[in-house]
C-alpha cells in the first residue's frame, strides 16, 4: 500500500486530515464537516472544510461510508497517519509500574507468557497475543525400540532431563540389528545438538555418503529426524487472550467481519506465521487491514514487537490485534514497553 507523501498536502489539508483520523480513532464513527467546524480549531466554514475533505477523499486518504455521513480514514490514510503524523503517548508511570509488577511475579515462564497476553488485551481493549519461544532442547541420547512389525518408538532424552517419545511408522523388515545401529548413530550425532542442528548434520552426512549405515538404518534415521523436526515445528506457539474485546458495539454492526476475524484467530499456526514476520524484521511492525493476507477479509490491524532475552537475542513476538481504528498512538508504545519488560523476565 503506497500512501502519498505528507509534503503533497497543504498545511490546512494536513490539519483537517489529522483531526478526522484522531476523531475517528477515538469515537469509531466518521467525522463530518460540521463537527470539525464546531470545534473551532480550524476557523473555517463547513463549506471550506467540505472542499478539503473532498480533495482528501480523491487522494484515497479518506472515505465516506454513506452519502450524508462524514469521512473516515482509508487503510492508505491510516498508514500515512501512523508513519508520518502520529504522536505516541508514552505509558504513564502508573501503567509502567503495573506492567512490570504483573510480569515480575514468581512462577513458571509459561504463566508469565499467558499473563503478558492478558495484560496486552487489558491495556489495548483488543485481543493480546504472545508467540511462545520455540523449545529447542539439546539432546543427550536417542534410543529406538520396536513396537510391532511396522512401528518404532523413539525416546529422546534432553540434556535437561526432559524426555519425549515419538512413534515412527516404517516399512516392514527395517528392524533387527538396524535399530541398535541407528540408535547408536543418532545418539552420537545428536548429543549436544538441537534437533534442527542434528537433522542438518545427518542429512549432509547421508547425502555425501559419509556414513557406514546400512540401507535399513539410513531409513530409520532419515524418517525419524524428519518426523521429529516436523513435529517440533508444528507445536502450538501462540497464546491469545481477550477475543471477547473484539465484540464491541461497533463491531457487532458488522458481524461478518467479526466472525471472519475470530475464525482467523482459531488458525493459530497462520497467526504465528504472521508474527514470525515481525520477529524476522527485528523491530516493531504494524500491519493495517489488507496489508496482511491473513486478516484482509476482517479488516483488522496487528501491532507486533519482538521481545529479547538479556543477551539481546530475539526469542519471541508479542502484540495485539483489533479493528483498524485501534488507538495506535497509545497501543504502539504500550506494546514496546511490554516487550522490553517481558525480555527482562525471560532472562
Amino acid at each position: 500500500m503506497n500512501s502519498p507523501p505528507l509534503t503533497d498536502l497543504s498545511d490546512r489539508a494536513r490539519e483537517i486530515f489529522r483531526l478526522v483520523v484522531e476523531g475517528y480513532l477515538e469515537s469509531g464513527v466518521p467525522v463530518g464537516s460540521k463537527t470539525l467546524a464546531g470545534e473551532g480549531a480550524l476557523n473555517l466554514s463547513p463549506a471550506s472544510i467540505r472542499n478539503v475533505l473532498a480533495d482528501l477523499e480523491a487522494r484515497g486518504l479518506l472515505a465516506a461510508p454513506h452519502t450524508s455521513a462524514g469521512r473516515m480514514p482509508t487503510e492508505t490514510g491510516l498508514r500515512l497517519f501512523v508513519d508520518a503524523m502520529m504522536q505516541v503517548a508514552e505509558p504513564t508511570r502508573e501503567e509502567r509500574a503495573a506492567i512490570e509488577q504483573r510480569l515480575s511475579e514468581p512462577g513458571p515462564i509459561e504463566r508469565a507468557l499467558e499473563e503478558t497476553s492478558a495484560l496486552l488485551s487489558d491495556l489495548s481493549g483488543a485481543a493480546g497475543m504472545v508467540m511462545v519461544p520455540r523449545r529447542e532442547p539439546r539432546l543427550a541420547q536417542v534410543s529406538l525400540a520396536a513396537l510391532d512389525a511396522n512401528r518404532v518408538l523413539a525416546v529422546l532424552v534432553g540434556e535437561d532431563g526432559h524426555i519425549e517419545n515419538r512413534v515412527l511408522a516404517l516399512s516392514p523388515g527395517a528392524f533387527g540389528a538396524s535399530l541398535e545401529q541407528a540408535s547408536n548413530y543418532l545418539t552420537a550425532r545428536t548429543a549436544g545438538r538441537t534437533l534442527a542442528e542434528a537433522a542438518q548434520a545427518i542429512a549432509t552426512e547421508i547425502a555425501g555418503g559419509r556414513t557406514a549405515l546400512d540401507e535399513a538404518s539410513r531409513d530409520l534415521v532419515q524418517r525419524g529426524i524428519a518426523v521429529w523436526t516436523e513435529d517440533a515445528a508444528s507445536r502450538p506457539v501462540l497464546i491469545v487472550r481477550g477475543q471477547a474485546n473484539l465484540l464491541d458495539e461497533a463491531a457487532l454492526s458488522d458481524i461478518e467481519r467479526v466472525r471472519s476475524l475470530l475464525d482467523d484467530l482459531e488458525s493459530k499456526q497462520s497467526v504465528a506465521e504472521l508474527l514470525e514476520r515481525a520477529r524476522r524484521a527485528d523491530s516493531m511492525r504494524i500491519f493495517i487491514g489488507s496489508e496482511n493476507r491473513l486478516f484482509s477479509l476482517s479488516g483488522s490491524s496487528v501491532i507486533a514487537s519482538p521481545y529479547r532475552d538479556r543477551e539481546g537475542r530475539v526469542v519471541g513476538v508479542l502484540g495485539v490485534i483489533g479493528p483498524t481504528r485501534l488507538n495506535y498512538a497509545r497501543v504502539v508504545p504500550m506494546v514496546d514497553f511490554t516487550a522490553r519488560s517481558l525480555g527482562k523476565r525471560i532472562g
